[in-house]
């Protein structure tokens, strides 16, 4: 509301306020859209880590051996079978996503003058981090799944599906409370961590760590590198949830984020401990550690942004009731 008041303070002296109050309605409708699209961006690049997890746990990275086909064809009937599937679809699932990706741009462009001035340019980045992702897919293939290119692949989707929530929870309503503090730092901190300890798990898995740890002591520092990250990612979301408990008057939404990231690191940490004991036996346990992982890591994600608007927010409304108050007395 706030937002709008001001909007028809700058334009209303060049236009009548029915005017107005029509640019604004099709502004609105064109943040809702371009929102709607970019959560169903999230969800689906979400799905997709989920498949490229799977893929790689049931040794299906190589099913498809060329690339962009399947066996020269898009659908490789005839060599069918759980594993080609896996691939195949995780291929499409990325070409769709790409695809929707275009089209964000394309609203983006043709909608600028109703949008955020920034939109067309996270647009655009979001489109760049996801051709360069199929790139590194493409050498994940030609290069006969090198842990580097793997681990790197893994790590540019994580980073596709930041500036997709960033841009999400940008164009989504917010009323600042002033209580936030310093919690988004916090929780950037933890979110960097998170995202860190992410790769260091790619790599164990891309190298299979864990199994020549134990099998025959080699890699060991890669699997107990991932032991150790485990400590300062936990502690700082540990110590994020204790403040924002702490913090009074804190936006609900916060403090949802705050339950969903302390509630996604113990099943995370639970995950964890059930994966090595199986020695990555269960696939199901393994996608299911990375895939929560992420959504840990999309917790504190949403939680630095919000946190961020609020502290801009407040700093605003105070900037400018300094200048109001000094007007007053003047």
């Amino acid at each position: 509301m706030i937002q709008k008041a001001e909007y028809l303070d700058s334009v209303g002296h060049t236009l009548g306020a029915e005017a107005v109050e029509t640019v604004l309605t099709q502004s609105e409708r064109a943040i809702a859209r371009v929102r709607w699209l970019v959560w169903k961006l999230a969800i689906a690049t979400l799905i997709l880590m989920a498949i490229g997890s799977a893929t790689r746990v049931m040794n299906a990275g190589l099913a498809c051996p060329d690339w962009p086909l399947c066996y020269g064809t898009l659908f490789p009937g005839q060599q069918m079978n759980l594993q080609v599937f896996l691939e195949w679809f995780h291929r499409l699932d990325a070409a769709l996503i790409g695809a929707f990706t275009l089209v964000l741009v394309g609203m983006s462009v043709w909608q600028r003058k109703l949008l955020p001035r920034w939109v067309p340019w996270a647009s655009s980045l979001a489109l760049g981090l996801v051709l360069f992702q199929g790139i590194l897919g493409g050498l994940t293939v030609t290069e006969m799944l090198r842990f580097d290119i793997v681990t790197a692949h893994l790590g540019t989707a994580l980073l596709f599906f930041s500036a997709l929530l960033v841009m999400g929870i940008l164009l989504l309503p917010y009323q600042a409370t002033g209580t936030v503090g310093r919690l988004p730092w916090i929780s950037l901190t933890a979110a960097i961590l998170v995202y860190l300890q992410s790769l260091s798990g790619g790599l164990v898995g891309s190298r299979w760590a864990l199994h020549q740890c134990l099998g025959i002591s080699k890699l060991c520092t890669v699997m107990n590198a991932h032991l150790v990250g485990i400590v300062p990612a936990s502690l700082s979301v540990i110590v994020l949830a204790v403040l924002a408990w702490r913090t009074p008057a804190l936006h609900s939404a916060l403090r949802t984020l705050t339950n969903l990231a302390f509630g996604f690191l113990l099943l995370q940490v639970a995950l964890g401990f059930a994966t090595f004991r199986l020695h990555l036996q269960v696939e199901i346990l393994t996608v299911s550690h990375q895939m929560i992982g992420a959504c840990l890591f999309a917790a504190l994600l949403c939680f630095t942004v919000f946190g961020l608007r609020d502290r801009h927010q407040t700093r605003t409304w105070t900037s400018d009731r300094t200048i109001t108050l000094q007007s007053s007395q003047s």
